[in-house]
């Protein structure tokens, strides 16, 4: 069970989820996010230090004490706890003091954005205890591990939590989410997808019957709730589907931390804490035949248009492009091509100007800013007849700058102006959901 930054993010919440934990019949994997607001405030201590501005980092620090020691008074009943929880806070917070005195790098922010996992699950170890449940409190530091690649190392995580929780056999294990090591023994992150990622590989390394990851809403919907009225949660989505609704702007998962549950064929069930008795969203490997589950949309996206005579049957034209996409590390998104030009979109603009600059030797570059992806996912297999229709038929009244269908059995992605996004989310919920 995952629980996210707003989950935990008041003392009442706290309490919320030590209910939901403890009355669960079956032995439970708990993953802790820090309190919502905290990891914001540990970043802005961290940029303060690489400013040399150890007065704001103090004051940071100054204030998130205070919020921590009300939340301690909040939380605890006894006096013997709320000593406890108050003293490990201060030690927390002049720990976070060392770094004002010292040679800041990015080694000494990684340290610092850590601390909010572990006030967050030790806050949480603490209030089970005052309320006499066992629980056993392992450091994700032991045993979450990922190597020089950045890439988690899986056989490492299982071997080592093997071993951890041999040694203090519970019914209930907590554990941080987001923080490990990294192949050097520093204290790093997983970056990508966060505690979700740690909920993942911790479900696929103790073969766990299910993974949830609960936030505060009820599952995945089928559309933007932001921009489209009448959305529907919904109720179950392939491995495939989930992975690239979260992908393309459905924010609730993120696209990398699945991957070590698909592969263990673990089912992973979004639910939400606020309403937990609703039914949420289960992902699995199951594949509903002819049906389409969910639009979403995806902003920021840059499209580059290369055209060019030379480009006529001129083998290796392609692998130049791409080797500048490459030798920039810009991923890119979709791409179109013809006998004379090809069209890519990319959704990282730190090196566009770089980019386009070594695209010119090769053809005449068109750039548009400011562009928007929308995509339908479900069963859109090409022997599904009509099914890409009804999506371009929602989609006839919105210039489509362009278009992706065949790259994947799940999805049909269209290329948009972002000022067009609202209509064509509509349009498409109009046409497929409610028509």
């Amino acid at each position: 069970m995952k629980f996210g930054g707003t989950s935990v993010g008041t003392p009442e919440r706290i309490k919320h989820v030590a209910e939901l934990i403890t009355r669960q019949e079956e032995p439970v994997f708990v993953v802790l996010s820090a309190m919502s607001g905290t990891t914001n405030s540990l970043v802005e201590i961290s940029n303060y230090l690489y400013k040399k501005n150890p007065d704001g980092a103090n004051d940071i620090i100054n204030r998130l004490e205070t919020k921590y020691l009300s939340d301690v008074e909040e939380l605890y009943s006894t006096d013997e706890y709320r000593n406890l929880a108050s003293d490990f806070v201060r030690q927390e917070t002049a720990y976070l003091r060392t770094f004002t005195k010292e040679l800041f790098t990015s080694f000494e922010e990684k340290a610092i954005v850590a601390q909010g996992e572990i006030l967050s699950s030790n806050m949480m170890s603490y209030y089970l205890a005052e309320r006499k449940t066992q629980a056993a409190l392992l450091s994700a530091l032991d045993f979450m591990r990922i190597d020089k690649n950045g890439e988690p190392n899986a056989q490492y995580i299982k071997e080592k939590l093997s071993a951890v929780m041999a040694e203090t056999e519970s019914r209930l294990y907590i554990t941080q989410g987001f923080i490990c090591r990294n192949a050097y023994g520093e204290i790093d992150n997983l970056q990508r997808g966060g505690s979700d990622y740690t909920a993942s590989l911790i479900g696929a390394a103790i073969g766990a019957s299910e993974i949830q990851i609960w936030t505060d809403i009820d599952g995945m919907h089928n559309n933007d709730p932001r921009f489209v009225e009448q959305t529907d949660a919904i109720r179950q989505l392939n491995f495939e589907e989930a992975a690239e609704l979260a992908y393309f702007g459905a924010k609730i998962l993120h696209p990398t931390c699945i991957q070590p549950a698909k592969f263990a064929g673990i089912p992973v069930r979004l639910l939400n804490t606020m309403d937990p008795d609703a039914r949420g969203t289960i992902v699995d490997n199951v594949v509903i035949r002819g049906k389409i589950k969910a639009v979403a949309a995806k902003d920021g996206i840059t499209a580059i248009k290369i055209k060019s005579s030379r480009m006529l049957l001129a083998a290796g034209f392609l692998r130049k492009v791409f080797e500048i996409f490459e030798s920039y590390s810009t991923p890119i998104d979709m791409i179109a091509t013809s006998e004379v030009g090809v069209s890519m979109s990319i959704d990282n603009n730190k090196h566009l100007n770089d980019i386009v600059d070594e695209l010119k030797k090769y053809g005449t570059v068109t750039v548009d800013e400011d562009m928007c992806i929308v995509c339908v996912v479900g069963d859109l297999d090409w022997s599904n007849v009509g099914f890409e229709t009804l999506a371009m038929d929602a989609m006839k009244s919105i210039p489509v700058r362009m278009i992706s269908y065949g790259g994947s059995n799940y999805n049909i992605s269209f290329l948009i102006r972002r000022a067009d996004k609202g209509r064509a989310l509509q349009s498409l919920s109009n046409t497929i959901f409610n028509s």
